[in-house]
C-alpha cells in the first residue's frame, strides 16, 4: 500500500516538475524574443537617427552655400 502511495506521489512530483520546468523554459524564450526585438528596434532607431543627422548636415551645408552665394551677389551689385 505505501509503495503505491510513494509511486503516485513520485509520479505527481515528476509531472509537476516537468510542468514547472516547461513553464520556465517558455518564459525564458519569450524574454529572449523580447530582448531580440528591442535590440532590433534600437538598431532601427540608431539607423534613423544617423540618416536624420546626415540629412540635417546636408541641409545646413546647402543653406551655407546659399548664404554665401547671396552675399556674393549682393557684393557684386553696384
Amino acid at each position: 500500500m505505501s509503495i503505491a502511495i510513494v509511486a503516485i506521489i513520485g509520479g505527481v512530483v515528476i509531472s509537476l516538475a516537468g510542468i514547472f520546468t516547461d513553464a520556465l523554459t517558455r518564459q525564458q524564450k519569450i524574454k529572449l524574443k523580447i530582448v531580440q526585438q528591442e535590440l532590433e528596434l534600437e538598431k532601427l532607431r540608431l539607423e534613423s537617427y544617423t540618416m536624420e543627422t546626415e540629412k540635417m548636415r546636408l541641409e545646413l551645408e546647402h543653406s551655407k552655400v546659399q548664404m554665401i552665394e547671396t552675399k556674393q551677389s549682393l557684393l557684386k551689385k553696384p
